[in-house]
């Protein structure tokens, strides 16, 4: 074959690989039903403009209005965006069943909108005096076509956490994903100013409810299932103020990397989120004080708190399909600062 030849042979492979490389991009974004159950959902591109992160969303000065503990997304002045109208699906998670601690606000609604526009049923818990944003989100989820399972209680139950479980197989058909996301988070200047009480609320929310819940989910997990965890950068750069708060993350971060080790082998992944500064009811609701919440973020590289949006596609990413190698990983999300 002639050096002529020979280019328009590699041209034309290279064509050939180059369109259906493209035509496998594109396919599962355009013109695929992705509902399920002869909902007839259509999901369109997702792609979106480019834009600069330090000015996508408000800066410090945040205004600061404390509510009564585990405060409100909705009463936030501005509310947070957790992907509302922001995250476009592409059915990535098809099918799948998935519950979620804290689903009512914060990275856990972001999970919840995510999961629901990628195609899966999911179940929220959170404590009743949440009812007004888990409303919000049964809402949203159910505009997907997908089952929602709301689940109000109080994790610090054993009883509640092992129920859970078996209210979102019963009411879902199944389950494949957990998300351990809830938490509780109260500042104290010194670890003397600490009551008792307090901290057992915080442990008991932090490191034994997750604990009760993989207990009870384990057993009815199948190879390819997974499990994903909300740790902080407070796991390991803790802030003074959080002393409680802090070590429970550093906790959930290490049952990541043990259970992982554990679990590997049954075909079941673990992995954890590592957020910095997120723009939460967590930080309004006795987790900051005031001075602190009002620059939130602020003296980190993109000068401003992170949304709950921004962590959706982290929780999506290590659930899906094609992140089958990624286990007992910690992804952070934290705004230039906090990584190891």
């Amino acid at each position: 074959m002639s050096d002529e030849g020979k280019i328009l042979s590699r041209r034309q492979v290279m064509g050939g690989l180059g369109s259906g490389i493209a035509a496998a991009a594109v396919s599962p974004a355009f013109g695929q039903e992705m509902g399920g159950q002869g909902s007839g959902k259509m999901y369109s591109a997702t792609a979106q403009p480019v834009e600069d992160p330090t000015s996508k969303y408000p800066k410090p000065p945040y205004k600061f209005e404390r509510q009564p503990w585990p405060g409100l997304a909705s009463k936030m002045d501005p509310p947070p965006d957790h992907g509302e109208k922001s995250y476009k699906g592409s059915g990535r998670l098809m099918g799948r069943k998935a519950l979620i601690t804290g689903g009512d606000s914060g990275m856990g609604r972001a999970a919840a909108i995510a999961y629901a526009r990628e195609g899966a049923d999911v179940a929220i818990s959170y404590y009743p005096t949440e009812e007004p944003d888990a409303k919000d989100v049964m809402a949203l989820i159910r505009a997907e076509g997908r089952k929602a399972i709301a689940l109000p209680g109080d994790l610090r139950d054993p009883k509640y956490c092992r129920d859970i479980v078996s209210k979102t197989i019963a009411g879902l058909g199944g389950l494949d994903i957990v998300v351990s996301n809830a938490g509780r988070q109260q500042e104290f200047a010194q670890i003397t100013d600490m009551p008792d009480e307090e901290f057992d609320w915080i442990i008991k929310t932090n490191i034994y409810a997750p604990f009760y819940i993989l207990k009870a989910a384990v057993p009815h997990l199948q190879p390819g299932s997974t499990i994903i965890a909300t740790a902080s950068e407070q796991a390991y750069d803790p802030s003074p103020d959080l002393y409680a708060y802090a070590q429970t993350k550093a906790a959930t971060m290490n049952f990541v990397k043990s259970l992982a080790k554990a679990l590997g082998p049954k075909g079941i992944r673990v992995n954890g989120v590592a957020p910095g500064p997120v723009y939460t009811p967590l930080q309004i609701s006795g987790g900051a004080t005031e001075q602190k919440f009002t620059n939130f973020g602020g003296n980190y590289p993109l000068g401003r708190a992170g949304q709950p949006a921004e962590l959706a596609s982290i929780y999506v990413q290590l659930a899906a399909e094609d992140a089958s190698y990624t286990t007992g990983n910690i992804y952070g999300a934290g705004g230039g600062m906090g990584q190891p």
